[in-house]
């Protein structure tokens, strides 16, 4: 238990030292101890006393608890927690018979396309969203459940918003660290595009379901919602450029599944047969689902990255101009399959230029993102002591827990 607890404290101390600019030296004699034994605390192979935490932490400027607990949250990464339980509620909270009568359908229209643009094109849309999130949530499912007034028109175009509100809410949920709320507004999304008899909309609801899989491990389970969605569109895909492109989509998730479960050979075929359909389609933003010639080649790279090829991927990912994609979201993920590539290969200085770069376009995806928490901490237990200073500099500037 102690020798956990002394690893444990060590990686702490070793994060905060780094992201100081205080040489070893100078932190160890302000807290009173020797440079050995700062080294030995920082590796695990010392437990420091009590008297010694609170001095280092005072040096460190950070409270005694965050040097104790790998899991000690800031005050600022408290809100996603927040946002995540408020949405929670949202989801669940009862509604009375006749809550929906006054709804305006054409408002909430313009309200949910309103937050899909911010989810698509802010660097700050995490902050932007959270707090407007639950009560679009309230507001649809007033419009789904007392909606008595409602023409059959009206009640169907009710059902669309939902199914494109809870596809929002999904990709949303998943960044905060709400993986139950994923889930359920996944399922949500499938039920109101069935409802809605939007075919479309139900295949970016299936889309949508195999990412929250894909995101829990569950590799099996996305390529089988992934591959039925697509074939489920089959009829539909020769005289439908959107449904072409959605079919498109849940091919490429069906790609990156067979990937995980360690079948490259599937995933790269699959990446191949979509290409002409996005020849097709040309770049298009299908109910967001971003479907084109760019993000298939940047599925390539994600493929290769998957299958631990890393010099093929990043040498795909040179010939990409990734501001082709009107996906903040997309764009980001592509930067960190690069990183995670240059990590495979132990170039932890290109990697650090990917999260520096991730930084620029969406500082708050750094904050959210666990693949780019585990590349970060990779960086500042691996690399050199430059590299690890600024990967935690960067780290606590972003707020990304370590």
């Amino acid at each position: 238990m102690d020798e956990q607890l002394a690893v444990t404290i060590g990686e702490r101390v070793r994060l905060h030292c780094l992201a100081s600019r205080k040489p070893k030296t100078v932190i160890a004699g302000l807290a009173g101890i020797t440079p050995d034994y700062l080294y030995q605390i920082e590796r695990g192979l010392k437990l420091p006393t009590v008297t010694v935490l609170k001095q280092l932490a005072e040096v460190l400027n950070v409270s005694a608890d965050e040097l104790l607990s790998s899991t000690a949250k800031r005050d600022d990464t408290a809100r996603p927690s927040a946002a995540g339980d408020a949405l929670y509620r949202a989801f669940t909270q009862p509604l009375t018979p006749g809550d929906g009568a006054a709804i305006d359908l054409k408002a909430l229209r313009c309200n949910v396309l309103s937050a899909w643009e911010t989810w698509q094109t802010s660097a700050t849309r995490y902050s932007e969203l959270t707090p407007e999130l639950p009560a679009l949530v309230v507001e649809t499912e007033q419009a789904l459940r007392g909606g008595g007034d409602f023409s059959a028109a009206e009640r169907r175009e009710a059902q669309c918003c939902a199914a494109d509100l809870y596809a929002l809410l999904r990709s949303v949920a998943k960044r905060i660290g709400r993986g139950d709320v994923s889930m359920l507004a996944a399922d949500r999304a499938i039920r109101a595009g069935e409802n809605a008899d939007d075919p479309l909309r139900l295949a970016m609801a299936q889309w949508n379901l195999a990412q929250v899989l894909l995101a829990g491990g569950e590799a099996e389970g996305a390529e089988d919602v992934a591959m039925h969605g697509a074939e489920a569109l089959g009829p539909r895909v020769e005289d439908d450029l959107d449904a072409l492109a959605l079919r498109g989509a849940l091919l490429l998730v069906g790609s990156i599944a067979a990937a995980r479960q360690g079948d490259a050979w599937r995933a790269r075929e699959r990446v191949q047969a979509v290409e002409p359909l996005a020849k097709r389609t040309g770049e298009r933003n299908t109910l967001w689902t971003v479907f084109g010639p760019t993000n298939v080649a940047m599925h390539a790279v994600s493929v290769e990255v998957e299958a631990g090829a890393a010099a093929d991927g990043l040498r795909l990912a040179e010939q990409i101009d990734h501001d082709r994609s009107p996906s903040i979201e997309r764009r980001v993920a592509f930067l960190l399959d690069q990183a995670k590539g240059q990590v495979q290969r132990r170039d932890y200085g290109s990697a650090l230029v990917m999260l520096s770069a991730t930084e620029r376009e969406a500082p708050e995806d750094l904050k959210h993102r666990p693949a780019a928490h585990k590349l970060l901490e990779t960086l500042v237990q691996r690399a050199r002591r430059s590299i690890a200073t600024e990967a935690a500099r960067l780290a606590t500037r972003v707020g990304a827990p370590l």
